[in-house]
């Protein structure tokens, strides 16, 4: 009877610091927007990812004093987490992983590596627009239309191409028994074609010269998993093209293998194969 007699009271009191938390945390957003609307200390972009953040800090720690609120009327937190060596020991290896996330998302905001709405390539396969960047992870809308999450400390390489400029970077694998002399002839036609193609996706300058034009970049990579050479071309353009711009170089390197009759690298089984078998074709 004493703790039902109590419970109402409880009750009161959390809901009561519920609701201080809740006002505290929008005077807290509401302040800081004020301060980026009335301010041009910052770029648009840096004070929308700034302002992304500040959301994400204030909803954790908000939860976390709620918690630690409501916990304390039912434990001794402070006897809980020392008097165990087991719960302690679990906490830690826990935390290690969550403040690295935590301290390295805040070197790639305060180092100012990436914003709200960059365009990024994570770890050299996942890549689109930054959509939400929050104290451990970042989201990314990729083009196929998914929306990816990564954690902090899984990101390993991180290209961002809005912070520097867009280069289509395509390239073809062709067989080592291919004579380059025949490649660099074909594919240096490939580069004259997409600058004549495609010259209005290139970046200009001021006067309107492209930035760099489509250029082949020769051999780029020898015996390629062991089946052939990698020959490439690349160019600098826009970033709204950049995604068109790079299907369009694909297209023009698989015709011009095609009409050429470029010998294009192969497994190693179907080498095998065809060796045994000369009906044997891709």
């Amino acid at each position: 009877m004493f703790f039902l007699g109590l419970f109402p009271q409880l009750a009161l009191k959390i809901l009561t610091v519920a609701l201080l938390i809740i006002l505290t945390t929008y005077l807290i957003r509401k302040s800081i927007k004020l301060f980026f609307d009335k301010t041009n200390i910052l770029d648009e972009k840096r004070e929308e990812t700034l302002m992304h953040f500040a959301n994400q800090v204030t909803k954790v720690l908000g939860l976390v004093f709620f918690f630690i609120y409501v916990f304390s009327h039912f434990f001794d937190l402070t006897k809980l987490v020392t008097g165990s060596v087991v719960v302690a020991g679990a906490l830690a290896l826990i935390f290690q992983h969550i403040i690295r996330d935590y301290i390295m998302g805040l070197t790639y905001l305060f180092e100012r590596q990436i914003h709200h709405g960059d365009y990024v390539i994570i770890n050299g396969n996942r890549q689109g627009k930054i959509e939400e960047i929050s104290m451990r992870h970042l989201k990314i809308r990729q083009y196929d239309g998914y929306l990816y999450t990564v954690s902090y400390s899984n990101i390993t390489e991180l290209q961002n191409g809005n912070r520097g400029m867009r280069r289509v970077n395509e390239s073809i694998i062709l067989s080592y028994r291919q004579n380059p002399d025949d490649a660099f002839n074909v594919i240096e036609e490939v580069a004259q074609t997409c600058n004549e193609k495609y010259d209005e996706y290139l970046l200009k300058d001021e006067y309107g010269v492209p930035v760099e034009s489509f250029k082949f970049n020769q051999i780029t990579e020898l015996n390629v998993d062991f089946r052939g050479h990698r020959y490439s071309l690349s160019a600098l353009v826009k970033e709204a093209d950049f995604m068109v711009a790079g299907k369009k170089v694909r297209y023009e390197l698989a015709m011009a293998a095609y009409k050429n009759d470029l010998m294009m690298a192969e497994s190693e089984g179907l080498e095998a194969k065809k060796a045994c078998d000369p009906q044997v074709s891709l």
